[in-house]
């Protein structure tokens, strides 16, 4: 399921019923409001809207000069630059009022109404879930372009203490709300790209007004306003004031983002920056607020997310090499997580509220409640986690049993096939770990199996697929599968991907043993090494049939491998959340470079074919700028041997309505059998660019979504089983019924038309096939859904 980090966000803010409200949002510090009225000595009332110019304008004028004069102003353009950090970032309740505190979810959460206070930022009851608080060392060397963060001390209360992998929304938040950098091109807020008001692009974006000149405390300033072209790309609206000097520099910036842009769930966000002059004249950044009132669904609550940044003790001097070739790009000392209360008194920049401080308190109560609140805080952990936990207050869960939505699910061998499985935690053992299932085919009434025994090098907080992975791993499994469901980015039982537009009969049982050795670097790249020794045999309406075999009616024969691969897994600037099940990508705009090669093995292990099969693949994510994001996966392989038909090339087919990411939509199973092939699929997000400006349809804020996916491929002459030369060879099989062999001058193509964004929940698009469409098994069109929840 697609985000779920954010379902996850829906159903923690879900504890606390629905309150409907609508307000401004204000900015404050505690000793100064930014609010600031205008008196108008004259109002003149024209009959059309002036057209807006850049020519001869003089607030563009001025902003070309901030344009070039940044490079010059910012701080990463100096040699060496180090300063200490302070970030506050809080997750709270918004805008409650005395009666939610009486009646509905809310007046059940036990002593809420001793936690609730006013926000000095928008003047509204709020009610703190979470705060987290983190102090960091930030390096920065210009050539070699390098940065690095150390974090020095963290620390995290709230309801992610409620949940075994609560920290996963302590990060998300971090990359949702993450710092803003106005001398960036484009910023990165809420997983979207908006152009920055001094970005070089910001010229033909926004439009700029001078407002006014005036003094910022002691500095003589122009201030401007600016909003973008058309309210509803994703921009920004807001002030800046620039110093009313030569230097151009930028003094304070205030960013918001328009009430009709296609943001999701953002009922408004600003962003305060202020700019200090240092004793030898550099201006630098010194304070970054940003406030987020979020209005998801009418019936939760409304949330606000409120940060607060403070930069201190700059310093411009040479920075030791070794501080930056020594350990991960992003860091923390030993002692981060377990600083001392005087260490916080000493670093803490922006005071705690009394929500804030007294938050252990009130999650230490939610946990020992009783009643209704007891039971929503079971269904939640059960709905986000996907595991049944075994522990008690006493005891945490040593063994978690699931997942849930692989208990009941359908194929054409088993009919209905029901599943228990169930995973050991680090509260057992923070080295070793087992995992495993039994499965049960109702029609079949065959049983299968899979166990699992990892050990890992490093210690582990609570599952072992926490990052840095030094795991090794001894499974083996008997069951039932498709060929193709190893593309599935999920379990191969879940229960919504067993949803096929096409009956899936060619399956096989299989007998597998594997050794697997990985390892992650703190540069990006990980190593695996597996050993697998298997035995596959035919099932439904797939045979394995040698072409030596030519009697009628010859039984079928049993797969025999046995294999070594080597894979090289390159990620520069990944950042991952766990969860029980997997990991998750939180930035894909981090490269994926991914080299592997697999050498079967004849003879020893039991191995009946010798084979070598290298693949390369790539992945990158572009921003269009207001044009949305384009995702590009290039891939490529090579069999270099002769091998039957299941060792050969197989598309990436995705046989399920469930759109799944990298897959081919329309090609049935095995439809295409390859010893070379490539593979370009595109997906470009367009962000609503096009409906936005479409009457009517633009209140929907739908968004578009567009896809294209060829598949070139040839098979050599050697694995070709319809070539006369071939027949009688005792490697080759016969294929099964539907497989064909693709002509190298005319690749598969399909495209897709989609609609995302609806009712913020859903993503639709209709897929058609652009060739061979006359073979028999062809599928020319189709339907494809998927739960997408972004901002």
């Amino acid at each position: 399921m697609t985000c779920w980090l954010r379902v996850l966000m829906v159903l923690l803010i879900g504890m606390a019923g629905a309150v409907e409200a609508h307000a401004q949002i204000a900015y404050s510090d505690t000793t100064k409001r930014y609010d600031r009225t205008y008196n108008l000595d004259e109002v003149t009332i024209t009959k059309k809207r002036e057209r807006y110019s850049r020519k001869n304008n003089p607030a563009v004028e001025l902003m070309r000069k901030v344009i070039r004069a940044k490079r010059l102003t910012d701080v990463k353009s100096r040699d060496y630059c180090s300063y200490e950090k302070y970030q506050k970032l809080t997750f709270a309740v918004n805008e409650l009022k005395p009666s939610d505190l009486e009646h509905g979810m809310l007046s059940l959460l036990p002593g809420a109404i001793n936690h609730v206070e006013p926000c000095e930022y928008n003047n509204k009851l709020v009610l703190p879930l979470t705060v987290t608080e983190v102090v960091s060392r930030q390096l920065h060397s210009l050539s070699p372009s390098r940065d690095r963060t150390i974090t020095i001390g963290e620390r995290t209360e709230g309801i992610g203490k409620l949940l075994e992998t609560g920290d996963n929304l302590t990060e998300a938040l971090k990359d949702f709300f993450t710092d803003i950098n106005i001398y960036d091109n484009q910023i990165r807020l809420l997983h979207q790209s908006f152009t920055s008001p001094i970005g070089d692009d910001a010229i033909a974006f926004y439009r700029f007004f001078i407002v006014d000149t005036l003094m910022v405390e002691k500095d003589r300033c122009i201030h401007l306003a600016f909003s973008p072209n058309n309210p509803r790309d994703f921009g920004f609206s807001g002030e800046i004031y620039i110093m009313d000097d030569s230097s151009y520099q930028v003094r304070r910036c205030v960013l918001a983002i328009p009430r009709k842009s296609g943001v999701n769930f953002v009922e408004g966000i600003k962003t305060l920056q202020e700019f200090t002059t240092l004793s030898d004249g550099s201006r630098v950044l010194t304070t970054d607020d940003m406030i987020v009132e979020l209005s998801l669904f009418d019936f939760i609550d409304k949330a606000v997310v409120i940060r607060n940044t403070r930069l201190a003790d700059y310093s411009f001097e040479r920075i030791p090499d070794d501080e930056f070739s020594t350990g991960r790009r992003v860091a923390a000392e030993a002692e981060a997580d377990r600083q001392t209360d005087e260490f916080w008194r000493d670093k803490r920049r922006v005071r705690l509220t009394a929500g804030e401080a007294s938050m252990p308190d009130f999650i230490r109560d939610i946990d020992n409640s009783r009643g209704l609140i007891h039971y929503v805080h079971i269904g939640l952990k059960l709905l986000i986690e996907n595991y049944i936990e075994t522990g008690t207050k006493a005891r945490s869960s040593r063994v978690d049993i699931g997942p849930i939505t692989s208990m009941v699910t359908n194929n054409f061998i088993d009919g209905w096939r029901l599943r228990l499985g169930g995973q050991t935690t680090a509260n057992l053992s923070s080295h070793l770990f087992l995992k495993g299932y039994y499965a049960r085919g109702l029609d079949s009434r065959n049983n299968y199996y899979d166990a699992q025994l990892t050990y890992s090098f490093n210690r582990k907080d609570y599952l072992p697929q926490e990052y840095p992975l030094r795991n090794i791993t001894l499974a083996t499994s008997y069951d039932v599968s498709a060929l193709t469901d190893k593309f599935l980015t999920t379990d191969k039982d879940n229960v919504f991907t067993s949803l096929k537009w096409t009956t899936v009969d060619k399956m096989m049982l299989y007998r597998r043993h594997l050794l697997r050795l990985e390892r992650e670097d703190h540069f990006g790249l990980r190593t695996t090494l597996q050993l697998k020794v298997e035995q596959n045999e035919a099932c439904g309406t797939l045979s394995f049939v040698s072409l030596a075999n030519t009697e009628v009616g010859a039984g079928q024969e049993k797969l025999n491998t046995a294999e070594v691969k080597l894979e090289l897994r390159y990620a520069p600037g990944e950042k991952t959340i766990t969860t029980k099940q997997r990991r998750h990508k939180l930035n894909h705009e981090a490269p994926v470079f991914t080299l592997s090669h697999t050498m079967g093995l004849k003879g020893p292990l039991g191995g009946d074919y010798n084979y070598n099969f290298t693949e390369l693949s790539i992945y990158k994510r572009l921003w269009m700028k207001s044009w949305g994001r384009l995702d590009v996966n290039l891939k490529g392989g090579v069999e270099w041997n002769q091998v039957p038909f299941p060792l050969l090339i197989m598309p990436a087919a995705n046989l399920s309505y469930v759109s799944q990411p990298e897959t081919f939509s329309l090609i049935g199973q095995m439809e295409f059998l390859n010893d070379r092939y490539a593979s370009l699929d595109l997906a470009w997000d367009i962000n609503g660019k096009i409906l936005n400006r479409v009457p009517l349809l633009k209140k929907l804020k739908w968004r578009e979504c567009l896809g294209f996916r060829v598949l070139w491929g040839t098979l050599s002459d050697k694995n070709n089983p319809h070539l006369a030369r071939n027949q009688g060879n005792s490697t080759l099989m016969q294929w099964p019924e539907g497989s064909n062999v693709m002509d190298p001058a005319k690749p598969y193509m399909e495209m897709s038309v989609g609609i995302n964004n609806i009712f913020r929940l859903f993503q639709v698009e209709y897929v058609r096939r652009l060739n061979y469409t006359r073979l028999p098994s062809a599928h020319r069109h189709g339907v494809r859904a998927m739960l997408k929840l972004r901002f």
